[in-house]
């Protein structure tokens, strides 16, 4: 079996220099795909430029979170569960996790479905702001809502069958793999295509890290990958010296962008046997048949997933 990556920029529509990076790498060819935020300031820039490129894969990255100080949004529904003391969406997933009544939250995605719909653009995939809805703060998981929906849409999702053991951030969390193994089974009842794997890095620039040492880490990454569809994601932007004050993170962003356009890095994708693909094919290749037995789990799991997040 090949090595195929799906190399997907997250936060299109976040801001213009966001939007400024993740365009220009569409329409090179560098990378796979962008997942477009509704609720943020930029996106109807970024869903105009979707409109009048339609062979772009786009994905709707489903946006619970408002994470920074220096720029925030609110939710498009103006549900008031979904927000904080300051009228913007919760700064951080456990706050998330802790105040947002489930049928807020269901609301608010319906309307970002809706959202990308009335813009005109024909969403591939999608995906999570922040990991926002998996539950990992404190176990409270938005998944079987999620995946019902992209499975009325027929549409893939980001998530893994397995851990990659070369992936020492998924590989250190305590039974992941365990974890794993009632949405997977889920995800293949409601046929929602999922890729096998998931490349995670870290967010921030490290302690001592460099663009030479990012980008080698990387470089190393694509050689390390495992046979199969794998999925890693980047937040690429341009430089801005405004928003560099406001976001902690943005100095790896541009790292991000800059890599993209690396011949060092391109010729690494060749070297190492490494395709890039996109959701499409997960969407056509990796969708499961649907399993009759499974129905009975499917009913079972929405409803106590639904019971347990009562509010």
């Amino acid at each position: 079996m090949d090595k195929y990556l799906i190399m997907n920029c997250d936060d299109f529509g976040q801001s213009r220099a966001a939007n400024k990076a993740i365009m220009h790498l569409l329409e090179e060819g560098k990378v796979s795909s962008a997942t477009i935020m509704p609720p943020a300031p930029a996106f109807e820039e970024a869903a105009e430029w979707c409109r009048s490129r339609p062979h772009v894969n786009i994905g709707l990255h489903l946006t619970l979170t408002s994470e920074f100080s220096g720029l925030r949004w609110k939710s498009l529904t103006g549900l008031s569960s979904l927000h904080d003391e300051s009228g913007y969406m919760h700064r951080t997933v456990i706050d998330f996790e802790q105040y947002a009544l489930s049928r807020d939250v269901r609301t608010e995605i319906r309307a970002q479905f809706q959202a990308a719909k009335r813009a005109g653009l024909n969403v591939v995939h999608a995906d999570n702001h922040m990991g926002s809805l998996y539950g990992l703060a404190t176990g409270r998981s938005h998944l079987p809502y999620v995946l019902l929906q992209c499975s009325k849409r027929g549409m893939p999702f980001r998530l893994f069958r397995s851990v990659d053991p070369n992936d020492k951030f998924l590989a250190s969390i305590p039974d992941a793999d365990k974890a794993l193994v009632q949405v997977v089974a889920l995800a293949d009842a409601l046929r929602v295509g999922i890729p096998d794997y998931l490349l995670s890095h870290p967010y921030h620039a490290q302690e001592g890290e460099t663009y030479d040492s990012f980008k080698q880490s990387l470089i190393a990454k694509m050689y390390e990958l495992p046979k199969g569809v794998s999925e890693t994601y980047i937040h690429p932007a341009v430089e801005d010296e405004a928003l560099g004050k406001l976001i902690p993170s943005w100095r790896k962003r541009v790292w991000e962008y800059k890599l993209m356009l690396d011949p060092d890095f391109e010729y690494a994708l060749r070297d190492a046997k490494v395709k890039l693909t996109d959701y499409r094919y997960v969407r056509d290749h990796l969708k499961r048949p649907r399993v009759r037995s499974m129905g009975k789990f499917v009913k079972v799991m929405l409803t106590k997933r639904q019971a347990s997040n009562k509010g």
